[in-house]
């Protein structure tokens, strides 16, 4: 017998269908039952790579370690990796499939709704239970032809639906009952209940408002879930949580800085850093200078090095970045930011857009030629400083030049990787994760003066993940979710 499968779709982006799902599927797993994640169609700039050597979305990787076990490819057989305003990187089964715009990508869809359904077949063999995620809105009609990212892939596999609605953003009686007008009635018939997140408050005083719901739609009322406030403490899917509220930290003593660029990506590797008490992360949006009294500038990973390279240009942070180095200031490029901290940045073959060269910030003596394969893969090492540390490689472009004789890190039963200046306050690296790991976190954090916090951040995602499990089986009939899985 196949596995049960439930879908969770939503009135619009962001909603919080990735943190729900994650929270089920931890909540089942501690039932007992084998949980797989599946979402059909992902668009972000936040990746993970698996032990299959592929690359999937952020919150899939987030989703299976709920469920307690190890990211496939599988998970997230389509993601789009956006490089420009209208067009990105196709990834499917976890491999670069080639580059679309937006237009080329909905002609393309009909032929991807194939590897989408075996990767779910294969889930489904070997799950009791799989939890797949919509993406954006259900109501999305004008892209409903040749869909496979909610209703296409729901009639497809025949997947039952519950929606989901956010009350904190306002409006989410209209969000739901809206939705239900405007689907087409075989879609429409797909939802078979519905859940309304992030409430604040007293609980009794929307009651008539689910009430309301149920009656307008026909759906059943199956939860009316209260603001989990630790949801900041886990990875967020997409570049919308850089913009989320964070705690104040009027005590810390180390301020990090990091410019956001438009095409931003692994953002997650600042999370370890957001969660040290004594440490003010920054992110600065062009309009405001890069602040004078930075402890160290992080550039981050970019899906487009030379694109935002020239952004970086325009919101004048290359003479910032300048300006903190003659003052003594640290920087750490990070896989992207490594590439624009060299002399040349190069793309003979037009990986990112149209062929060209551009010179780089000149931080560091490397130049970038962007072709070869694209490297995804974990790995573990030493840091130049001997201290240890495990990460993962996801990037396009090879790096040379005299810089690299001042190498970073030493892989595990590979070369040495990185590049350091000759004074070494400037690094430039290939790895991702490095944070995440408690030493490697403890070592940054005591060259910059602090001395470790002796947080545990990894068993920290994994005691939210509990709390999250608690929180939501508080408000959500699983029995009932169970229940309407069961009758497809």
């Amino acid at each position: 017998m196949s596995a049960l499968a439930l879908m969770f779709q939503g009135t619009g982006s962001d909603v919080g269908k990735s943190l729900i799902v994650a929270g089920l599927a931890r909540a089942f797993a501690n039932r007992g039952l084998k949980v797989r994640p599946f979402k059909p169609q992902n668009m972000s700039n936040n990746a993970a790579v698996t032990p299959d050597g592929g690359e999937i979305g952020r919150a899939q990787a987030l989703q299976a370690r709920a469920a307690r076990i190890p990211p496939s490819v599988h998970m997230n057989p389509v993601l789009l990796k956006p490089q420009s305003e209208i067009g990105a990187q196709v990834i499917v089964q976890g491999r670069v499939h080639g580059m679309a715009k937006a237009a080329d990508y909905q002609r393309l869809k009909p032929a991807l709704l194939a590897p989408v359904l075996e990767s779910f077949s294969l889930l489904r063999g070997e799950a009791d239970l799989v939890l797949v995620e919509g993406a954006g809105s259900a109501s999305e009609i004008n892209l409903r032809a040749a869909d496979i990212a909610n209703m296409g892939f729901a009639r497809a596999a025949n997947v039952p639906v519950i929606l989901i609605g956010d009350i904190d953003r306002g409006g989410v009686i209209a969000s739901l009952v809206g939705t239900k007008a405007v689907l087409p009635p075989d879609d429409a018939a797909m939802i078979k209940g519905f859940l309304v997140n992030r409430f604040r408050g007293d609980p009794a005083l929307f009651r008539a408002g689910m009430d309301e719901i149920a009656t307008l739609t026909g759906w059943d009322a199956l939860g009316l879930i209260p603001f989990f406030t630790e949801a900041a403490r886990l990875p967020a899917e997409d570049a919308l949580g850089l913009d989320g509220p964070r705690p104040a930290k009027p005590g810390a003593r180390l301020r990090i800085v990091v410019p956001i660029l438009p095409r931003i990506a692994n953002f997650d590797d600042l999370d370890p850093l957001d969660a040290e008490p004594m440490v003010e992360v920054l992110r600065i949006r062009p309009g405001t200078a890069l602040p004078g009294d930075a402890d160290l500038v992080i550039l981050p990973g970019s899906k487009s090095t030379m694109a935002d390279l020239a952004d970086l240009r325009r919101a004048g942070w290359d003479i910032d970045l300048l300006a903190h180095v003659r003052r003594g200031g640290r920087v750490l490029g990070l896989c992207g930011g490594y590439q624009m901290l060299g002399c040349t940045l190069s793309d003979p073959d037009g990986v990112e857009g149209a062929p060209g060269s551009v010179p780089g910030l000149g931080l560091l003596d490397v130049d970038t030629v962007l072709a070869g394969e694209k490297r995804l893969v974990a790995i573990t090492g030493r840091t130049q400083d001997d201290v240890p540390f495990s990460g993962y490689e996801m990037h396009m472009g090879v790096t040379t030049g005299p810089g690299r004789a001042r190498p970073f890190a030493q892989i595990d039963g590979e070369d040495a990787e990185g590049a350091l200046s000759a004074d070494g306050r400037i690094a430039g690296t290939y790895l991702h994760g490095l944070f995440g790991d408690d030493d490697q976190r403890s070592a940054w954090l005591a060259r910059l003066g602090l001395g470790p916090s002796g947080l545990n951040y990894e068993a920290g995602i994994d005691a939210t993940l509990d709390r999250l499990a608690i929180h939501l089986s508080a408000h959500v009939d699983l029995d009932r979710l169970l229940a309407l899985a069961a009758r497809r």
